[in-house]
């Protein structure tokens, strides 16, 4: 667009959310990223917006209003129905060029990965990839500071009154972690971790009272550098361990025993009706896969009942689980980490004491 210029920071307002769809259903992502963009709306005292892409996906777009949103922009074409990395980065850029939000939100998830740095170099601004916490009123951010840091934030000469998005992420492997603003360029855009914001809950009234608004779409065969022969879904055994209501993790700990470690876990998860989880060192060790890492490199979880075995409390793992509802944790170490944010710490031997677990958690059952 001729008079888009990522410069006039003035001419942009409004919080924007980009919102998946699957096969006409709105992913939980969404309904995280939305609640998140209600507070940083208001906190701008800004208008918040869904961007939804599809093909016959107006239906389902006021849902989004029911988590926040004010008004959803809905952009429908068979050529929309599939994600195309090609076709979702033009409608996108055009309605946000056209529109002009001050700060777009996406997840980091396969799609929110690919397309936010496309849409971001296509619109001459910043990104921020897989943020864990999101502010723009400086108080906030100051009393973020004081809760996750060492930091002196009173001696720190903040200017207060600092709008701006100020994006954190886990940096340097997820030893430590940065906050990264876009002073000269907008919109300022973020990928958000799946799972780490709070989902607010469902307000029907707001879901009453959200516009829909259908957009024009500019969309032809010459924009598609590829084109979608066939869809076909493998099912990937693969552990999904954020919705869970119970998390038995293991971490290195284990290692005097690691397959009895891993086999105990499992019968306690198993008796518990919950799912096994880990540490980073128990997942670079090799001993336990991926995707059942829990922390700021991993995957956030809050779950009914989180229990550590083994686990030292390093702040990237407790940054992934410590708004879990009860934390029992157990550890030798009886100055371990783990212990300043569990609800219950049991010092002792893991190999001693799980058992004892597994039968009180039949007992009970």
């Amino acid at each position: 667009m001729s008079d888009y210029n990522s410069t006039e920071l003035a001419a942009f307002g409004g919080v924007w959310v980009f919102c998946e769809q699957r096969d006409g259903a709105l992913m939980p992502t969404d309904f995280e990223l939305m609640s998140e963009g209600r507070k940083l709306a208001d906190d701008l005292g800004a208008e918040l917006c869904g961007l939804l892409l599809g093909d016959n996906v107006e239906g389902i777009a006021s849902e989004l209003g029911g988590y926040g949103a004010d008004r959803v922009y809905v952009c429908q074409s068979p050529m929309l129905k599939n994600y195309t990395t090609d076709g979702y980065t033009k409608v996108i850029c055009d309605i946000v060029m056209e529109k002009k939000p001050e700060v777009v939100l996406l997840g980091a998830t396969h799609i929110g990965r690919g397309l936010g740095p496309r849409c971001a170099a296509r619109l001459h601004t910043g990104l921020t990839a897989d943020c864990t916490h999101l502010d723009v009123d400086m108080e906030k951010y100051a009393d973020y500071l004081r809760s996750a840091s060492t930091l002196d934030v009173d001696k720190m000469g903040l200017n207060m009154e600092d709008r701006s998005l100020k994006m954190t992420r886990p940096a340097f492997g997820g030893h430590l972690m940065a906050t990264i603003i876009c002073p000269r360029f907008r919109p300022q855009m973020s990928t958000v971790r799946p799972g780490v914001m709070k989902r607010a809950p469902f307000d029907q009234a707001r879901a009453d009272a959200c516009a829909v608004e259908l957009c024009p779409v500019s969309l032809k065969e010459k924009d598609l550098q590829t084109k979608i022969l066939e869809v076909i879904r493998e099912a990937k055994a693969t552990a999904d361990i954020t919705g869970a209501e119970v998390v038995v993790s293991v971490g290195y700990g284990i290692s005097r025993d690691v397959q009895k470690g891993i086999a105990l876990a499992e019968e306690l998860a198993g008796a518990l009706g919950g799912i096994v989880g880990a540490s980073r060192a128990a997942v670079d060790a090799g001993w336990i896969s991926a995707d059942r890492q829990v922390g700021q490199t991993g995957k956030t979880v809050r779950p009914r009942l989180y229990i550590a075995l083994g686990i030292s409390g390093a702040i990237q793992h407790k940054a992934g689980m410590q708004d879990s509802e009860w934390i029992l944790a157990v550890n030798k170490d009886e100055s371990a980490p783990i212990f300043e944010v569990a609800s219950y710490g049991v010092c002792g031997d893991l190999f001693e004491l799980a058992p004892m677990m597994i039968e009180a958690a039949r007992s009970a059952g």
